[in-house]
Formats: C-alpha cells, sequence, structure tokens
C-alpha cells in the first residue's frame, strides 16, 4: 500500500537584520531557533524571509502563511501619523518596509497572518491602527512590560475575551504570559478587535474576524510556557493546510 504523502504548509517567517558588528564583520539577519522550532512543532514547514521589499510578491507565491516576528526596534511613529517620536524609539526601516509590504499582500490573499510581539504592533499599523510609544509614559501604573525575568518564564496574566478566535484557541479565560515590549497596541486598525488585554489595561491580543486566520498577540508563544501558546501555532499551521 502507498504511503499518504501530506504536504506540509510552507511558513514564512521575517527575520530581524543587525548592521556589522557583534555576531559578524558584515550585516547580518538574525532569528532565534524558539520561532522555526514551534512552527515545526506545530506541522509546518519554516521558510526565513530576507528583507527584500521588492521581492514581496514573489516570496507570496510561494509560502502558505506569513508569520511577522518581534525584535528590539519600533515602528516609525510617522507611520501611524504621529508627528512626535519618543526618545526611546529606534527604528529598522528597511525591515520595517518589507515587512508591511509582505504583510499587506498576505492580507489581499487572504492568507493566515500570525504577528507576535512587535509583529502584532506592525499588523495593527498596516491596518490602519496607532501605537502607544513607550509604556511607562503613557498607561498609568503599567506594569513591567519589558519582565526582569527570563523570557521562557511568566511576566503577567493576560485575560482573554470571549467569542473570539483566541479564546477558541486557548480554550482559557487567562493566560500566564511572557512580556518583552515598551509599546503596544492604542488604536486597533480597520477590521481588528481586541481579544487580550493585561490588568493594566495595555492590549495584548488583536484579531481581524474577517480574514481566514489574522491573529496579533504581544507575548512570544514560541517560548511555549503555557499548553495554549503551542495551540496558537497549531491553528495557525492548520489554517494554511
Amino acid at each position: 500500500m502507498a504511503t499518504q504523502i501530506t504536504r506540509q504548509p510552507l511558513v514564512g517567517i521575517t527575520l530581524d537584520s543587525e548592521p556589522a558588528g557583534g555576531w559578524s564583520k558584515f550585516p547580518w539577519y538574525a532569528l532565534r531557533q524558539n520561532y522555526t522550532a514551534a512552527v515545526i512543532e506545530a506541522g509546518g514547514l519554516p521558510v526565513l524571509l530576507p528583507h527584500e521589499a521588492a521581492q514581496a510578491e514573489a516570496y507570496l507565491e510561494r509560502i502558505d502563511a506569513l508569520m511577522i516576528t518581534g525584535g528590539a526596534f519600533d515602528v516609525d511613529p510617522a507611520l501611524f501619523g504621529d508627528s512626535h517620536r519618543h526618545e526611546t524609539v529606534h527604528t529598522k526601516d528597511a525591515r520595517t518596509a518589507f515587512e508591511a509590504a509582505v504583510t499587506r499582500g498576505a492580507l489581499e490573499r487572504d492568507m493566515p497572518v500570525l504577528g507576535i510581539c512587535g509583529g502584532q504592533q506592525l499588523l495593527n499599523v498596516v491596518l490602519g491602527g496607532s501605537l502607544i510609544q513607550h509604556i511607562p509614559d503613557e498607561v498609568e501604573a503599567a506594569l513591567a512590560h519589558e519582565q526582569p525575568n527570563p523570557r521562557d518564564e511568566a511576566g503577567h496574566d493576560v485575560a482573554l475575551t470571549g467569542d473570539s478566535l483566541l479564546r477558541d484557541i486557548c480554550r482559557a479565560e487567562v493566560l500566564p504570559v511572557n512580556s518583552a515590549h515598551h509599546q503596544a497596541v492604542k488604536a486597533p486598525g480597520r477590521g481588528l478587535r481586541v481579544n487580550a488585554v493585561a490588568p493594566d489595561g495595555v492590549i495584548e491580543g488583536i484579531e481581524a474576524p474577517d480574514y481566514r486566520f489574522c491573529l496579533g498577540v504581544q507575548w512570544h508563544p514560541e517560548f511555549a510556557i503555557t499548553p495554549s501558546d503551542r495551540a496558537i501555532f497549531r491553528a495557525f499551521v492548520a489554517a494554511a493546510a
């Protein structure tokens, strides 16, 4: 009897980038291994996407789903109509230009999209939303969203809203999550609804019900600190199958 071959969905994952110095004397890309490991564990085949905005369409013709990762940088406030730029804001313009282009293309194709941490923020801006530029300056009695303990441990809880894709996936009302960000969604973009909130009111999750699968989470589920984190990746990959 012939063995049935099940095709693994091809999941495009955005990279971080750094200038010359540190790991290499020349500019280099970077990605933590747990991003790709989480996709493989969920049944997908990860493919890494260099920051070539002119090639966004070519990438999209080949991949089945898009994951926008996080990183130690910020989206340019000018992209969401803010003329003020907080002193802590650090941008990576080539990365943002590529991620915006590939995200728009993925949404136009109704391709599954998962935004993680800064990826959630990018997704929100692409859909016309705005960002809090520095949580400690804009949120009263803010939690330590840049947690002092390791990222593979929880930093705080989030409450999941009822009747949402995220809650259906996680099957929980409250989740412990890790936290590594100083910015957050301020006004949700077109068609986006809030699906998770921290105790201090900071938006921790968004989704767009009009798409097949369009989800953003402010934490890093690739660290798999709860079963719900793994469930997010399984649902994402399954939507691309």
